[in-house]
């Protein structure tokens, strides 16, 4: 499987129990859709490899309690603590028109309804603390939060990012 074909379902947290459990912790909007997955891709040496589950429990706050196939004691889960899991895109939910994938955005024009056009998304970066457009602009990357108020409309079809950044925003990326 390509890792460019994929989406980041989440990561394993830690062991839990003695007999090869591990705590996954979700990094997506709503965890109960992945409850009862069947396998995910987890990147080893840089490849993705199946790994086909036993269960894959939902409990609150974006965790799973998991158990992989022939992964039975508290020592074969020791060495998948810290992998992050995949699955194709193809997984994704379709979601409506005025929805969207943050993935989906790379490639799009963000333009201000201001300044105009400030220039291409090349990267998402996915912080724990805020989400974030990193935006080629004049040659230096401009790092747009995602949210209310700054980023007021997606629209898919034009491959438009259309935004109101506060006054003064690009400025501090322009300073030498």
């Amino acid at each position: 499987m390509n890792k460019d074909k994929c989406f980041q379902l989440g990561y394993i947290s830690k062991v839990h129990g003695l007999h090869g459990e591990v705590t996954v912790v979700l990094d997506v909007d709503y965890p109960e859709a992945y409850e009862g997955l069947e396998h995910v891709f987890i990147e080893q040496k840089s490849r993705l490899v199946p790994f086909f589950i036993e269960y894959f429990e939902v409990q609150p706050s974006q965790k799973v309690l998991a158990k992989f196939e022939e992964y039975n004691s508290m020592d074969d889960a020791e060495k998948l603590v810290g992998s992050q899991l995949y699955l194709p895109l193809t997984a994704l939910e379709e979601l409506g028109d005025d929805q969207y994938y943050f993935h989906e955005l790379v490639g799009f024009v963000v333009e201000d309804e201001k300044l105009g056009v400030i220039g291409t998304v090349n990267f998402i970066y996915d912080l724990q603390t805020q989400d974030l457009l990193g935006v080629d602009h004049k040659g230096k990357e401009v790092l747009i939060p995602i949210q209310d108020g700054i980023i007021q409309k997606v629209d898919k079809a034009a491959k438009k990012v259309y935004s109101q950044l506060p006054e003064g925003f690009l400025e501090i990326y322009l300073e030498e």
